[in-house]
């Protein structure tokens, strides 16, 4: 992925009808960079896509692309190209005729045209259906072709938003491995909105957590799953035990009545903080080793492991294990000291951005 920051959001901000759904966001994205907004309905994903598409203008802020400013550009001026949820397929027309539609508007000669339809429906994996009717396709098909309409101009960006809702699990899941070639045999930069965290952390090479308007956190999938900034981030990416404790001492915190060694420091002494625990580091050992002591409420089989809720410590415990503690047995717990992650107690007004590499 190269390094250089294509478009850079400063201080962008939002307001419809005296409410701010964008508050003064920085952001940049990286040429070839897969770039995922993550985050619930309301949150702001959307409104800042349409913002770098030009749908939308800042009420404050500025938006640059490759050091020009062109917050107030229209969207055909600028070097982008938007694939909707909606795919939005014309269906008078067939699979060939809805790819070349922007070349003919371009005004591009038939052989060009030609030449580059093909290509493109080879790259999609679409050769063969160049004459079907749009409406005889197949969601994923019919995805496929909205995303070579929106390539085959060679935009520099390629935004998203939400394109995999309308498919089944299934297809989902296939369409997301896809997308993720597609950008990397493209070579272009593609800014992808959508609320599932699977397809985040799937697809992404950074993932922009966001909530209420505000960025969350920005990092690698990796990063923000190991290290969410705060218990929003931790209950948003994967399954989660966030605890409430005290931070004793650096490397020292108190939950559930007991004291844990940890890798964490720089808190103040006794601060109150949250503490994360992933439900896959909680491991079940003799009750005569544990850390903490704790019953089996539940068990539920979930195929590669068994997902088990196990009361100690004051604390209902997510447990996911290959091994099985019955229903009303007693266990104990322990964790890693790698494996507890410590975080201030989130502010809402306090939002940082992590230094990205």
């Amino acid at each position: 992925m190269d390094q250089t920051r294509l478009i850079t959001l400063e201080n962008v901000s939002k307001e419809y009808d005296g409410t701010f759904v964008l508050n003064d966001i920085d952001l940049y994205i990286r040429k070839n960079e897969f770039l995922t907004l993550l985050g619930p309905s309301g949150c702001g994903k959307t409104t800042t896509l349409r913002i770098i598409g030009g749908f939308e203008y800042p009420t404050t802020g500025k938006v640059i692309f490759d050091g020009k400013d062109i917050t107030n550009d229209p969207p055909y001026k600028r070097r982008v190209n938007t694939v909707f949820q909606k795919y939005a397929l014309f269906p008078h027309l067939n699979v060939f005729e809805n790819i070349a539609f922007g070349l003919k508007i371009a005004k591009k000669s038939k052989e060009a045209i030609a030449a580059k339809v093909d290509k493109t429906l080879e790259l999609l994996n679409l050769r063969g259906f160049d004459k079907r009717a749009v409406d005889s396709l197949s969601g994923g098909q019919q995805q496929r072709v909205a995303i070579a309409r929106a390539v085959v101009n060679e935009p520099e960006v390629l935004l998203l938003d939400e394109p995999l809702a309308a498919l089944d699990l299934k297809l989902r899941k296939d369409m997301q491995l896809e997308l993720k070639r597609m950008q990397q045999a493209l070579g272009i930069t593609f800014i992808f909105v959508t609320h599932d965290q699977e397809e985040a952390l799937t697809m992404s090479d950074t993932v922009v957590v966001m909530k209420s308007g505000y960025i969350q956190q920005i990092g690698t999938p990796k990063h923000i799953y190991d290290e969410p900034q705060n218990a929003y981030v931790a209950n948003f990416i994967g399954e989660s035990n966030i605890i409430r404790g005290v931070m004793v001492k650096d490397e020292l915190v108190h939950f559930c009545g007991a004291d844990f060694n940890c890798v964490d420091f720089g808190f103040k002494k006794n601060e109150a903080v949250d503490v994360l625990i992933r439900p896959e580091d909680v491991y079940i050992v003799g009750t005569d080793i544990g850390q903490l002591i704790g019953t089996v409420r539940s068990v539920l089989f979930k195929g590669v492991h068994y997902e088990m809720i196990i009361q100690a410590g004051g604390f209902d415990w997510k447990v996911h294990s290959t091994t099985m503690a019955p229903v009303g047995s007693r266990a104990g717990l322990s964790v890693v000291p790698f494996n507890i992650h410590v975080m201030h107690v989130e502010d809402e007004t306090v939002i940082t951005q992590e230094d990205r590499t």
